[in-house]
């Protein structure tokens, strides 16, 4: 118990500084001071000196700084489980934001602007056609967990368990948030997209330097709704992960791995490899998929809406349902804090929430721009 008080402390004390807070700071240490001094046994009597007991240990216990430092001990190890990533989308996910839970429209262009025509002396420029203006909607909705922690646990000076639980919600969050994204790459209709677009969109093939070429060779080719040339190229492969070492392998290698002569490896050094760790796939049929970079290029494959309110998880902690009607002081009643948990089992009750969402249709699947994208199964051709 005497462990937890001290990190909560700690943390709680590091807070008030950084805010230019220090009489908070000394008000604070009084209290850990007495607490300390209770849990040995020791009270302190109308002299101010502290000898046998004769006030109860809960009123140290509800203090506000006990229950603020509660919740910062846990988001201070939450934080660091949801930065534990496995799979780093960012890089090639376009992040949109929403105001509310409305679908949100874009207008994507897909077609450039006519070419200029020769009018000759004193002649009159014809009108340009209208831009393709193609409409995308995305959304956002709740995602949360709720987790209960005992009372005992705390108590009981178990600080592995409750540290160990913080992390793991942290974690939790961005698994969640790692499979949705994952998701939005290798569901049916995503795939089905891409297969049903042709040759310059998949294959069938498994990964190898000349399938890499292929697919860079593919995005060279994309044109616009107008059948002009776009300035679309290959700069990631997402891959299950069973084939980190092929990818490794035509990464690293100056000629052809799979050829034994001596022609040179084209595509080393090309593109950036990306595993996600969530995409299904039975060896030696794994699948993987070519990206543009959205940014560079503005051929944006999947974006990440997130609500502008709430854009990081959110922890939440439940009121405590009981409340005091006297103590053996005589003090009056009153509401308990967080710590002492529901009336019926005296658990504290904590949830993370968050709130992300995607582009979603019915025939391209979350495929925001499938000029942004090349996608193998990677079955035997």
């Amino acid at each position: 118990m005497r462990r937890i008080l001290n990190a909560m402390y700690d943390y709680r004390a590091a807070v008030l500084t950084e805010a230019g807070r220090p009489a908070e700071v000394a008000r604070l240490r009084e209290v850990l001071r007495f607490t300390d001094a209770r849990l040995n046994g020791l009270g302190m009597n109308d002299a101010q000196v502290w000898d046998a007991p004769d006030s109860a240990l809960s009123e140290a216990m509800t203090t506000a700084d006990f229950t603020q430092a509660l919740m910062t001990f846990v988001e201070r190890r939450m934080i660091p489980g949801y930065q534990t990533v496995s799979f780093p989308f960012e890089q090639f996910i376009k992040p949109e934001s929403t105001t509310n839970f409305l679908p949100h429209s874009r207008y994507m262009n897909r077609g450039s602007l006519d070419d200029l025509e020769y009018v000759g002396e004193k002649g009159t420029a014809r009108a340009g056609s209208v831009d393709d203006a193609t409409p995308r909607e995305h959304r956002v909705v709740r995602w949360e967990k709720q987790f209960d922690f005992s009372m005992e646990a705390l108590v009981n000076d178990d600080l592995g368990y409750f540290d160990d639980h913080a992390l793991r919600m942290g974690q939790t969050a961005r698994r969640s948030l790692e499979k949705f994204v994952s998701n939005m790459l290798w569901n049916a209709t995503t795939v089905a997209r891409l297969v049903g677009l042709g040759a310059l969109y998949s294959t069938t093939g498994r990964l190898n330097t000349a399938r890499v070429s292929a697919a860079r060779m593919a995005f060279g080719q994309r044109v616009d709704s107008r059948g002009n040339r776009i300035p679309a190229s290959m700069q990631y492969i997402v891959h299950h992960t069973g084939l980190i070492d092929t990818v490794a392998t035509i990464q690293n290698s100056t000629l052809v791995p799979e050829l034994m002569t001596n022609a040179v490896n084209v595509v080393k050094g090309t593109f950036k490899s990306i595993e996600d760790p969530w995409v299904a796939g039975t060896a030696p049929n794994l699948p993987w998929m070519a990206l543009t970079q959205w940014d560079r290029e503005n051929i944006v494959p999947f974006i990440l809406a997130r609500w502008s309110a709430l854009p990081a998880p959110l922890l939440i902690r439940k009121k405590s349902d009981q409340e005091t009607i006297s103590t053996m002081l005589g003090a009056t009643g009153g509401a308990l804090a967080p710590f002492y948990g529901s009336f019926e089992t005296g658990n504290v009750v904590v949830k993370v929430a968050d709130v992300w969402g995607t582009y979603i249709d019915g025939t391209e699947g979350n495929l925001y721009d499938y000029r942004g994208a090349f996608y193998s199964d990677g079955t035997a051709a």
